[in-house]
């Protein structure tokens, strides 16, 4: 789903964009937008959460979103020795100073919690209420999905849950697949690039389903059809012409849909 405002609380996007440009991170435009407005939609009925900060680019969308709203605390979530990926690129992975000086400098630092543990470490003993996460750690399968397995009980009834990387990657991909968008414990599961999210529910209803199973499919036909234009995998980035096409694509099933409904 595209995100389309271009304009954040009276700040231009491209502005916002000039405090993490030197920020190392793997986040694209629509999914920096999306986190921004989740955050910034938060009620304080419940903290942020981040699962897998890595130098705090994602964080500082969150932290910026939080700050225009409600003011709720982000707990940024990350051992910060990175993972198994990191460390077959990078060797001897240490990120925590990095990703504290970031923050410092984008001046979020008043409302990002950091919590230097594994997901698991910092599940054991988190005791406030969620009412967003997103979810970027590990993206083995095993991993997203003990991810999802330790944070789920967490998040408040109407709280939203965000998951990156969920097109090209198989881990993420499977996760949400199974397990949110066949779920019946969400409703209105959205896709923003390749974050997948969704508002959980205590019990969805037979429209929710039906609407999520569509929109799953919509999702799998914008990979697939970005797969066969690009002939690459989908995990990197294609041309702007290229994704245009794909967003266009996805939005004339949407006007099928409607149609025959």
């Amino acid at each position: 789903m595209e995100i389309k405002s271009k304009v954040i609380k009276g700040m231009d996007i491209k502005e916002i964009k000039k405090l993490t440009d030197e920020v190392d991170g793997w986040l694209h435009d629509e999914e920096a937008e999306l986190l921004y407005k989740l955050a910034k939609s938060c009620k304080g009925k419940g903290v942020i959460v981040e699962v897998g900060s890595w130098k705090g680019k994602s964080t500082i969308y969150l932290a910026l979103g939080s700050k225009n709203g409600n003011k709720v605390n982000v707990y940024a979530v990350d051992p910060h020795t990175g993972s198994a990926v990191h460390k077959a690129w990078y060797g001897k992975v240490w990120t925590l100073e990095e990703f504290k000086d970031n923050i410092r400098r984008a001046k979020v630092d008043d409302v990002v919690i950091s919590v230097v543990k594994t997901s698991e470490e910092a599940a054991k003993d988190f005791n406030e209420p969620v009412e967003l996460i997103f979810i970027d750690g590990e993206h083995e399968y095993d991993f997203v999905k003990l991810d999802f397995d330790l944070w789920f009980p967490k998040v408040i009834e109407g709280g939203i849950m965000a998951f990156h990387d969920t097109i090209g990657w198989p881990g993420p991909k499977k996760v949400v697949a199974d397990h949110v968008y066949k779920s019946k414990y969400f409703k209105n599961v959205k896709f923003a690039d390749s974050i997948t999210f969704a508002q959980k529910v205590k019990q969805n209803t037979l429209g929710d389903r039906i609407k999520n199973r569509y929109v799953l499919l919509l999702k799998n036909l914008y990979e697939f059809l970005l797969k066969f234009l690009y002939g690459v995998s989908a995990k990197l980035r294609p041309p702007k012409l290229i994704k245009s096409i794909g967003r266009k694509f996805v939005k004339v099933l949407q006007l099928l849909w409607k149609y025959f409904q």
